[in-house]
Parts: C-alpha cells; structure tokens; sequence
C-alpha cells in the first residue's frame, strides 16, 4: 500500500531524509520525519532537540504538532508518519494516541526502538489503537546517516 497516487513510501522518505540531513548541519541528531495526509498533504520536521533545548522536541512529534494544525484537529485518521529511525516509546505513543493510520520507518534503533527492537508499542493489542508498520524503507541511507554524524562527534570529541 502507498501514501497516495502522488506519493510512495520511499519518496516520502527521501524527503525525511533530507529533514535529517537538516538536522545534522544543525548540530542535532540527524533524524527526519514527514506526515502524509490522505489528500497528499506533506508536513516536514527534524529532530529539534538541541536547537530548542527540548527533550520531546523528535523528528516525530515535530511533524506530528504541524500536521495536526494543519489537518485541524488532533485525530489524525488517515495520516502516515514516514520517519528515519524507528520511533522511540514517547514518538511511538505519541502515534498510537493521535490514531496515525500507518507508520513507515527507515532503520531500526537497537538502544530505543519501541516498535519492533526493545517494545512494540504501535501493534500492541493491550491498545486502543494499532498502527500498520513498514519497515525497512531506505534503511541502509538512514543508518548511514546515523552512523556518519556520531562518527564526527566521537572524532570531535563530543557526547
């Protein structure tokens, strides 16, 4: 299943990818999200954390927040979060919460991954709501990503 006619998974994290690459050069984790609307729409977010100074301030919850204003209310049946990393347990509640139809990830996070590695909070059936997951889309560039910028940061000699 793709996001629209106009719109498949991997273009949508192409675009992701781009936010994380954002991010980067700005000094924050490189991890970019989009949420694509059920008409096509397309909202951008990147991790913001130092920029901001604000813990919740992930790629997801960024896009997730815009997304929402934009859609008018904070159900967001329809939508699909395509994101970089897998989500962490707050991003993956976040999603659950607003009723996100579907969530596409890059690669996997084996230190805070709560879809598949460490919890499976978007299919959990204790739930009220489950999302469907894709996996796996543009993995190798979105690990590289990772590995690249903390890379640079060991190099740097920076936490």
């Amino acid at each position: 299943m793709s996001l629209t006619d106009r719109l498949t998974d991997r273009d949508a994290m192409l675009h992701a990818l781009a936010a994380a690459d954002a991010a980067a050069l700005a000094g924050d984790v490189p991890v970019g999200a989009v949420m694509v609307g059920p008409a096509g729409e397309l909202v951008v977010g990147r991790n913001l954390r130092e920029a901001e100074q604000d813990p919740t301030a992930h790629a997801e919850l960024v896009a997730l927040r815009e997304a929402a204003k934009l859609n008018g209310h904070w159900r967001m049946s329809g939508w699909t979060c395509v994101v970089t990393l897998e989500p962490c347990p707050m991003c993956a509640g976040a999603l659950v919460n607003a009723r996100v139809d579907r969530l596409v990830y890059g690669c996997r996070d084996p230190k805070a991954g709560a879809v598949h590695t460490l919890f499976t909070i978007a299919t959990d059936t204790r739930l009220n709501h489950r999302l469907e997951v894709v996996e796996g889309v543009e993995a190798e560039a979105c690990a590289q990503r990772l590995k690249d910028f903390f890379a640079a940061r060991r190099r740097e000699g920076k936490k």
